[in-house]
């Protein structure tokens, strides 16, 4: 498909879609502009309708279905996430028949979202342990009935619907040309669609987006073809994808692995509490992507127009804890041990006065009860300076203690913390 046709589809896509919701706004941050000397615009995908761009692409599937005749087709899905809720929108609003196949082990939270969103439009079928088996289910399902199977990302018409969103932003800049673009990236429907809408017009910088955990299109350039990652850490579950779409990947295979920023989640959950505390912004991991890259691009962006989209922000806020948890220990804030202590009358109390005036204890476990000289325990610090960890390491060294730092040792964290 030549660009002049696809930004044909794209514009008649749009005028469709504003018989579901206005466009979402391009709002100027003036936090994030001072932060970083630049005009920072942000594209708020977290206000449409299901909170997500992702409804963009299942409306388009749709609509362009219906307009080929096939009316009496029912439509089917498998999703964790914002795509059911999307797709479950979409339908009600067709007045079409649709299935969601979900994990078993998806949050109440979201299956209820996703029949709000459906109400008698939708039927929910709860499939599997993990992603795969729901899809693999969802896939019988649409061969069984002739259903269609309505993907997240790997289509055109999902492209094309997701390609609004650039030229929302064209518009609403008007005259005005971003210098610099950057994009989410998860299975690619979105980046590969703004990227296409922006070809040969304004040329902006283009910079990508990935969960440090979950790098499948840096690692496909590098590899100069599509590769599916043995493992993802599915934290960033919005964008967690272990192989990117096969049409994404066409599209975005002109830019070089120097193109895509990796975002550690840690430093990702920093940035979502900043956006909350800050700007009242609430935003899932996903969400959070392209504001995140500004920490890493730095003084890149003086200067310059820069406009991100905000993908997400479907938040679940018993997550909070955990996003608390991951920033804190990014920001080397708190740290977890296992130390053996001495069993003896005072032994405790000799510890707790190595600690700092800053440093607080926020977990503390004995592993091994039945020691007779030594314990061992389980020891969480928090403190308020990072720095403070090099003065209490330099105690416990004095003190003779041997202590195990297991704050960034995975294995170790999940099974005891």
């Amino acid at each position: 498909m030549t660009n002049v046709d696809f930004r044909t589809g794209v514009e008649a896509a749009l005028g469709a879609l504003r018989d579901l919701f206005p466009e979402t706004p391009l709002q100027l941050n003036e936090h994030l502009s001072n932060r970083y000397g630049a005009r920072v615009f942000l594209k708020r995908e977290d206000l449409t309708p299901v909170r997500s761009y992702k409804i963009r692409g299942a409306f388009n599937f749709m609509r362009k279905r219906i307009e080929a005749g096939e009316t009496a087709a029912s439509f089917t899905c498998a999703s964790a996430g914002n795509h059911a809720q999307g797709f479950a929108f979409a339908c009600k609003h067709f007045g079409l028949k649709g299935r969601v196949f979900m994990p078993v082990t998806t949050p109440q939270q979201k299956i209820a979202k996703t029949r709000m969103f459906g109400g008698d439009a939708i039927e929910i079928e709860l499939v599997g342990d993990i992603f795969d088996e729901s899809y693999a289910a969802a896939r019988r399902y649409a061969e069984e009935t002739g259903a269609a199977m309505v993907p997240p990302f790997d289509h055109p018409d999902i492209v094309e619907g997701q390609a609004t969103v650039g030229l929302e932003v064209m518009q609403q800049l008007g005259h005005e040309h971003p210098e610099m673009l950057i994009l989410p990236v998860g299975g690619g429907g979105l980046a590969s669609g703004m990227t296409r809408v922006f070809e040969g017009l304004s040329s902006p910088d283009i910079r990508l987006v990935e969960p440090l955990g979950a790098p499948s299109l840096r690692t496909s350039l590098i590899e100069r073809r599509r590769v599916r990652l043995e493992q993802v850490d599915g934290f960033v579950d919005g964008a967690a994808v272990a192989e990117i779409g096969a049409l994404p990947f066409e599209i975005l295979s002109r830019f070089t692995p120097e193109h895509v920023l990796l975002c550690p989640e840690g430093r990702l959950c920093q940035t979502m509490i900043e956006m909350l505390n800050v700007e009242g912004i609430v935003l899932e991991p996903a969400g959070a992507l392209a504001i995140d890259a500004l920490r890493a691009l730095g003084s890149e962006v003086r200067g310059k127009t820069v406009v991100l989209v905000v993908s997400g922000g479907n938040f679940d806020f018993e997550r909070l804890p955990d996003v608390k948890e991951r920033a804190l220990r990014f920001e080397g804030l708190k740290k977890y041990f296992i130390l053996r202590l001495a069993q003896r009358p005072g032994a405790l109390r000799d510890f707790l006065d190595l600690l700092g005036p800053e440093d607080d204890v926020a977990r503390f476990e004995y592993l091994k009860k039945s020691a007779r000289d030594f314990g061992s325990i389980l020891l969480g610090i928090e403190t308020r300076h990072a720095g403070n960890f090099d003065t209490l390491l330099q105690r416990f060294a004095e003190a003779g203690i041997r202590y195990q730092d297991i704050t960034d040792n995975q294995i170790m964290s999940d099974l005891l913390i």
